[in-house]
């Protein structure tokens, strides 16, 4: 089931205090990027982000869920009405994220 379009941009205003935050259409879901590292998206109108040290310690309640099929687990972020909590938790994860790859030439 694709993510509402309506749950999209709720959760990219809600995300909407950081700079540099962009995302990208996929298959019907959104992978987020934070200064063009990938920290989450949105699956299934699910709000997750990546298993990292920093999303570990800022998160109350721990629960991991599958993206897809296939995928590696993510956290599931359930608190997504404090503007606040969701930027701290961005810029915690932000340097234990994995930077971009380069591409071949």
């Amino acid at each position: 089931m694709p993510t509402d379009e309506s749950y999209f941009e709720y959760i990219l205003e809600q995300l909407s205090e950081l700079k540099d935050i962009r995302a990208r259409r996929m298959f019907g879901e959104y992978i987020l990027y934070y200064k063009d590292r990938i920290f989450g998206g949105i699956y299934d109108n699910r709000f997750l982000v990546k298993s990292v040290k920093a999303a570990e310690d800022h998160l109350k309640d721990i629960t991991l869920e599958m993206p897809y099929e296939g995928a590696k687990p993510m956290y599931l972020v359930d608190n997504t009405d404090d503007k606040d909590h969701l930027k701290g938790l961005v810029e915690a994860m932000y340097e234990q994220l994995p930077p971009p790859r380069t591409k071949k030439k």
